[in-house]
């Protein structure tokens, strides 16, 4: 079963009047409407501070990825654990520009984002940002994943998407079987992500073509970054399906996605014979050990280690995991607190994490009575790290 850390969070404490209560919102919409976000800071994986380390001649640039909830998604119904100011656009909005202002990110992975042309590309470049977008495929869908970067630090090299639909034309019906279903289809998810999609698909599930048809989408990217020396990383960014019910759509999204990387990967190494560094980042919407992140790390994986038939063809390793171990929790709400947002990374010998952002324990304030929150905007949280890149 998944974990019930959710369990063990208090609740809330009450305000001693909603007259008081109504005093202090309406004193923060004047300024910072209603949300005062919390913005942990990067520790180095030696457990040293950033700040104390030497300086070197490498490449040293910081990754982002957080899952914003987009707009669309947000209803008090929906989120009634939430305080309703916490909810409101203008707030929302602001908080989470004021979130990624302070994690001062070289790129920011970012998924459910809604409103990306009408607020947040004008808004991201006015912080020095430039960006990339993909929405989610069927006209239901309004939000996508978001790929922002600084000019200052990379130049964009190359881009593709990621459309899982694609599924439906390229795997047979046999990729997905009912046997493979029933291996796990309690695990993963996020519970919450009912709300969102609550019209569950009355057609066929049995159907591959309609069972693999969930308009999940990603986008990858490479990036030339000059200074102090040329090096070309691939940043990609992804968003999986989050019903537990569909587990094996999930692993075929992610083989698929990883097929994908591959094929990017080696077409970047031809065309610029370079050995580019490779970042995974997003919302898999998959716990630690299930079978969707198994599946992920497998190709770095020992062989006495893996459980999988087929390995990865990259090899992958999450970042937090090889440094300080998964975070307990980077989703949190009532119905369901676990991790499911990670960054994996290639592993080589001129590139590695040097710190990681740092997340909350489950008794912390700011996580109290669930999220969002008046110091969270998003039912998740962010993760990040700092990487070095030496010359090769």
């Amino acid at each position: 079963m998944f974990s019930t850390l959710h369990h063990h969070l208090p609740r809330p404490n009450l305000l001693p009047s909603s007259r008081v209560c109504r005093k202090i919102i309406s004193k923060r919409m004047s300024t910072n409407p209603a949300i005062e976000p919390k913005v942990r800071k990067f520790e180095s994986v030696e457990g040293a501070d950033i700040g104390s380390r030497s300086k070197s001649d490498g490449i040293k640039f910081r990754l982002v990825s957080y899952n914003i909830l987009a707009q669309v998604y947000v209803k008090s119904a929906l989120l009634p654990h939430s305080p309703p100011a916490c909810l409101k656009w203008k707030a929302r909005s602001h908080a989470i520009l004021s979130v990624l202002k302070n994690l001062k990110a070289d790129f920011f992975c970012l998924q459910e984002v809604d409103e990306y042309d009408s607020f947040y590309r004008n808004n991201m470049e006015s912080l020095g940002y430039s960006g990339i977008y993909i929405q989610r495929t069927g006209q239901r869908k309004r939000d996508g994943c978001a790929i922002f970067y600084k000019p200052s630090c990379a130049e964009l090299v190359t881009k593709e998407r990621i459309e899982y639909n694609d599924l439906v034309d390229s795997i047979k019906a046999d990729s997905v079987s009912c046997s493979e279903q029933k291996i796990e289809t309690s695990n993963e998810g996020k519970g919450d992500e009912k709300a969102k999609d609550s019209r569950k698909d009355s057609r066929d599930l049995n159907d591959p073509l309609v069972r693999l048809k969930r308009d999940c989408v990603g986008i990858m990217a490479a990036f030339r970054i000059n200074k102090p020396f040329h090096h070309i990383v691939i940043v990609a960014n992804t968003h999986l399906y989050w019903d537990p019910e569909l587990a094996d759509v999930k692993r075929a999204q992610a083989k698929y996605l990883l097929s994908r990387l591959a094929q990017f990967k080696t077409l970047i190494s031809d065309e610029f014979e370079c050995t580019p560094s490779l970042l995974l980042a997003g919302d898999f919407n998959s716990i630690p050990g299930d079978m969707v992140y198994n599946y992920l790390v497998s190709g770095n994986a020992k062989p006495a280690e893996t459980t999988e038939e087929e390995e990865a063809p990259v090899p992958l390793s999450s970042v937090y995991e090889v440094t300080r171990g998964e975070p307990k929790f980077t989703n949190c709400t009532p119905g369901f607190t676990n991790t499911l947002d990670y960054i994996f990374i290639s592993p080589s010998d001129f590139i590695k994490p040097v710190s990681i952002l740092q997340l909350p324990e489950p008794d912390s304030p700011d996580i109290v009575g669930f999220l969002p929150n008046h110091h969270h905007p998003s039912d998740h949280l962010p993760i990040g790290a700092e990487f070095e890149i030496r010359r090769e």
